[in-house]
């Protein structure tokens, strides 16, 4: 829907212009040299494309516009043709995507880690645990609060995988001491710190977020909270819109030296909030 519109105004245009007798400039007519990302809120809140996006649309001439959902929803735009790439950290989705021919290859871009946070006088008393899911197991016992994003976004994915690994249905306790925000990271944060209440975040939007309050990292470490990113070129094959072109440019930049040391340059309060992990390509 997004690039019939653009072209049906394009052509329109173009067409008019032709009536009147008016020359149009490819410019003018349609000012196409951009590509729409489909993401994530943790890759927008985190300030990450703020840092990155400057730098490749200097070197390529691209402009990249963000679409930033959950990524359950950014799966959705995609395989609806309403984005050239996808970039979301919930690889199981990811893998399906392409499998199923809506996407061109998944590649490794960046990671970073899951984090349990909570009050200071942390009532459930997981602080130190290394085991998410035993941690988690605790304050489903306790009732302490917990705020979900509850949104289907990649985090949301990784939470409710982790309930399961507690034998904690989550979704029964939903408006008692289980609460769903339905909202991205930040305000997920905001809601948890205004209750006093637990959370699971992504340690990149953690590091940049500001209204801590009296939150702090209480549970990290566990091999299960690793919180890998993928890049996908949404496939035209699907959709013929897409821009192909401009969106490859786009994924072998991401997972090129300069996009790599790009990501990897990006911190906050003096602390990097993602590791560069692409293969090299060959």
């Amino acid at each position: 829907m997004r690039k019939f519109v653009i072209g049906l105004l394009s052509t329109l245009l173009v067409g008019f212009a032709g009536i009147m007798g008016l020359q149009v400039s490819e410019t003018e007519a349609a000012d196409d040299n951009f590509i729409v990302v489909a993401s994530t809120t943790s890759t927008q809140n985190s300030g990450l494309f703020d840092h990155i996006l400057p730098k490749f649309t200097e070197e390529t001439g691209i402009e990249v516009r963000v679409v930033a959902v959950g990524t359950g929803q950014a799966i959705r735009l995609a395989r609806a043709g309403d984005a050239d790439v996808l970039l979301v950290h919930h690889r199981p989705s990811e893998e399906k995507f392409v499998a199923e021919g809506f996407g061109v290859e998944r590649h490794d871009v960046m990671y970073n880690d899951f984090v349990v946070v909570g009050p200071k006088d942390d009532p459930a008393g997981i602080a130190g645990m290394k085991d998410v899911a035993a941690a988690l197991s605790k304050v489903a016992g306790e009732e302490a609060v917990f705020v979900s994003r509850g949104d289907d976004s990649g985090t949301h994915k990784k939470e409710m995988g982790l309930w399961r690994d507690a034998g904690v249905d989550a979704a029964e306790a939903s408006g008692s001491w289980y609460r769903e925000s339905g909202s991205g990271m930040g305000a997920t944060l905001n809601t948890a710190a205004a209750m006093s209440g637990y959370a699971l975040t992504d340690r990149g939007t953690w590091l940049s977020f500001k209204n801590r309050d009296d939150l702090e990292i209480l549970v990290e470490g566990d091999e299960r909270l690793f919180n890998p990113y993928g890049v996908i070129l949404v496939d035209e094959k699907k959709h013929s819109s897409v821009k192909t072109e401009q969106g490859q440019k786009f994924v072998d930049w991401l997972v090129s030296p300069t996009g790599q040391s790009a990501i990897a340059e990006f911190k906050a309060n003096g602390e990097q909030l993602f590791k560069p992990n692409a293969v090299p390509q060959s």
